[in-house]
């Protein structure tokens, strides 16, 4: 029982947020590529698949991560860090969890399958980024709304312009959100050598952040507009949008604890442009 809960502890499904933050944006393309009535049948799929690859992905990023989570203070008691589970263990499970994930896709499309194999490419390599590239958060916003384009390929059999461009937009909210986590640990990060948006960003982080919530609520402003939702829809980003305000005031000290806080309370903004998709169609 000790070895189970700390498995469970590897896919974090003692932290649930990571999860949410995949769902929230993968819902709303589902919402958006059935014209509001989503297959029961296909919510339970990407739902599960949702939660199955997130959890992969939290233990190949321990695995990858195992030799500086040690040094950073938040990381340091991890199940792989602190040795009480081991690396093979770690790669096995996240193995069985993209397996499993895949079992689940199998009933539907050519074009989805094909998808699914680029998303556990990105779920993969992400955790490497941090080693080479400047903006990791940006790569993790690919990974991270690769859902979109995949549930518009499993509903509607291909993958129109406007699934593309909410992915675009996933990226800025998730650079948004992740580089508040990652204010976190900046001093950590910069006696590593970790590259990160936070450390990337410098002194602009605060501006570009919000810049970056302005331009996800934006973009998918336009890509509603052009599908014709309109007041329930914009009632739900006008909400957002007053969450990103808020976010403003917890991370313009860039203190560790606000910061955490900001990026937790994404869940609520990401929650909020999906029932402002959600009530549109259902009230119309």
């Amino acid at each position: 029982m000790n070895k189970l809960a700390l498995y469970l502890r590897l896919i974090r499904m003692d932290k649930p947020i990571g999860t949410v933050l995949l769902l929230w944006p993968t819902l709303m393309a589902m919402w958006i590529a059935s014209g509001g009535v989503p297959e029961w049948r296909l919510l339970v799929i990407f739902t599960l698949g949702t939660f199955l690859m997130r959890s992969a992905g939290c233990a190949i990023n321990d695995y990858a991560d195992q030799d500086i989570d040690k040094f950073v203070k938040r990381t340091a008691e991890r199940p792989i860090t602190s040795g009480r589970v081991s690396g093979k263990e770690a790669v096995a499970i996240a193995v069985v969890l993209t397996l499993l994930a895949f079992c689940l896709i199998l009933p539907l499309n050519t074009l989805t399958r094909q998808m699914s194999v680029a998303a556990v490419i990105l779920a993969g390599t992400y955790p490497y980024t941090k080693r080479f590239f400047a903006i990791p958060q940006a790569y993790l916003g690919i990974a991270f709304g690769f859902g979109i384009p995949m549930a518009f390929a499993a509903i509607q059999g291909h993958v129109p312009p406007v699934a593309w461009l909410l992915l675009v937009a996933n990226v800025f909210w998730t650079l948004a959100y992740d580089t508040e986590y990652a204010m976190c640990d900046r001093d950590d990060d910069l006696k590593l050598g970790i590259r990160t948006s936070a450390i990337t960003f410098g002194r602009y982080d605060v501006a570009i952040i919000m810049f970056c919530y302005a331009m996800h609520l934006a973009m998918v402003l336009v890509c509603g507009w052009q599908l014709g939702l309109r007041l329930w829809f914009v009632a739900g980003l006008a909400v957002a949008a007053g969450l990103a305000c808020y976010h403003y005031t917890l991370i313009r000290n860039r203190e560790r604890g606000p910061c955490l806080y900001a990026f937790r309370h994404n869940n609520w903004l990401g929650g909020a442009v999906f029932a402002g998709v959600a009530l549109d169609y259902a009230l119309r």
